[in-house]
């Protein structure tokens, strides 16, 4: 007899409640909870419940060529953020604004793999997906399409289908399971159906990709379990009327998080691009307001432009706009230049922009935004072949960065013979006499 059971669980972290509350009390969240209504087909005490035989295996008898054992998705600049490939068994979300590149990204990965690939279509027809698979110019004779919702009938299918090589499933949002009354994309649901999946791709040690969708906020939709329970989660970012892609990995378990892979959004697809500081640096020089940085993303050094604009202003409050960076950091460092450098910026607004769309979050960056800044207020630009790097402190001070001798290496490469460093300039003050002419 089916016995319908509800709880409340909540969106934000996956709590769940027997009844409903303001305030999820595991996040802290407000309205967070709403209503899920399960079925159970019965239910056995843990006395009855027929237990699986569970055996221990020692740490040093387990094979470990498993996980060394990687399959290349034929796409470099995804093969370096995972980590050197795919692992079998692999479970991986990637999560990205709609219309961002994730489906178009998923058909050429299909179309690399060699082996039968399974592309399961919640949200478009086949007939839309073979439609892509044609403008991309993907060679489908190995991907098999399952046009269905239902994550059981799904499983069902591909368990019978051997041996497959990858399970592409867009998107988790989508899939659904009749155990559960929840409609699609409901914490219930999502949160099931990520398990099953997961579970059935750790039996069959075949790896699968997930499409997640985003919210308003920026966040992945669905319960915040939804990310432990996977292996790695990647996101796609980017603007869609802009050509620039960037992959990143906030978790991996089979490697590292410091990892960015570049692309651009052609007509064909996903092109990859192997140089991004040719890419990030316009050349656009002999203005005052441009200065040139070396950051590091994970195990590769980037050039980036960074352009600033400082404008008179009569407002009270000044503006301090940022693209690119952290609105804290340039509040911070447009501080040490008004205290500690001297430049009356209290009665400017600033603007600062890093060129090509990529956010930074390597201090190495302060010292080039402090002298781009430094070189809009005056209207002065910097000499031509200069890049600076540099972490600047609050007694406006440059500190010292990691892997010094690699950036400028890689500055060196592309053209640009003069770095400003910590070795040559102790303060930002220093920098900006000797490299901005103020006369």
């Amino acid at each position: 007899m089916v016995k319908l059971t509800t709880s409340f669980v909540c969106q934000q972290c996956g709590y769940q409640s027997p009844r409903w509350m303001g305030q999820c009390p595991n996040c802290n969240t407000w309205n967070s909870l709403v209503e899920a209504v399960v079925s159970t087909s019965k239910q056995r005490s843990a006395h009855s419940a027929q237990h699986e035989k569970i055996e221990a295996v020692r740490l040093s008898d387990v094979k470990k060529e498993v996980y060394a054992h990687r399959t290349l998705t034929g796409i470099a600049e995804l093969d370096r953020v995972l980590g050197g490939g795919i692992v079998g068994g692999m479970v991986t979300l990637i999560a990205g604004e709609p219309g961002i590149g994730k489906s178009t990204l998923l058909l050429q990965i299909a179309q690399n793999i060699k082996g039968e690939v399974v592309y399961v279509a919640g949200e478009e027809s086949a007939t839309q997906i073979a439609n892509r698979a044609n403008r991309l110019g993907v060679k489908s004779t190995h991907i098999s399409i399952i046009e269905s919702s239902d994550v059981d009938g799904v499983i069902g299918q591909i368990s019978q289908m051997s041996p497959i090589s990858l399970i592409i499933v867009d998107s988790i949002q989508t899939m659904t399971t009749s155990d559960l009354t929840g409609t699609a994309g409901s914490v219930g649901q999502v949160r099931e159906c990520a398990s099953r999946l997961s579970s059935w791709a750790k039996r069959s040690h075949v790896p699968v990709f997930m499409v997640g969708h985003v919210t308003r906020e920026g966040t992945i939709a669905g319960p915040r379990v939804l990310e432990h329970m996977v292996d790695t989660v990647l996101w796609f970012e980017g603007e869609r009327s802009e050509f620039l892609r960037v992959i990143r990995a906030v978790k991996n378990r089979f490697g590292a998080t410091d990892e960015v892979g570049v692309f651009t959004m052609e007509e064909k697809g996903l092109i990859e691009v192997t140089n991004p500081s040719e890419l990030f640096v316009g050349g656009f020089e002999g203005v005052g307001g441009s200065a040139v940085g070396v950051i590091l993303e994970g195990s590769r050094p980037m050039l980036v432009e960074i352009q600033a604009l400082v404008s008179p202003t009569k407002l009270a409050f000044p503006k301090r706009s940022a693209s690119g960076i952290d609105a804290r950091r340039l509040e911070l460092i447009v501080a040490v230049l008004s205290r500690r450098v001297g430049l009356p910026l209290w009665d400017n607004d600033v603007f600062v922009n890093v060129t090509g769309g990529i956010r930074l979050a390597d201090p190495a960056s302060d010292l080039a935004v402090a002298l781009a800044v430094a070189s809009a207020f005056h209207d002065k630009p910097l000499p031509r072949g200069v890049v600076a790097l540099g972490e600047v402190g609050l007694l406006g001070e440059v500190r010292d960065v990691i892997q010094r001798e690699r950036r400028i290496k890689e500055a060196r490469r592309l053209g640009y013979k003069t770095a400003i460093t910590s070795k040559e300039t102790r303060t930002v003050s220093e920098a900006i006499k000797r490299f901005i002419s103020t006369k």
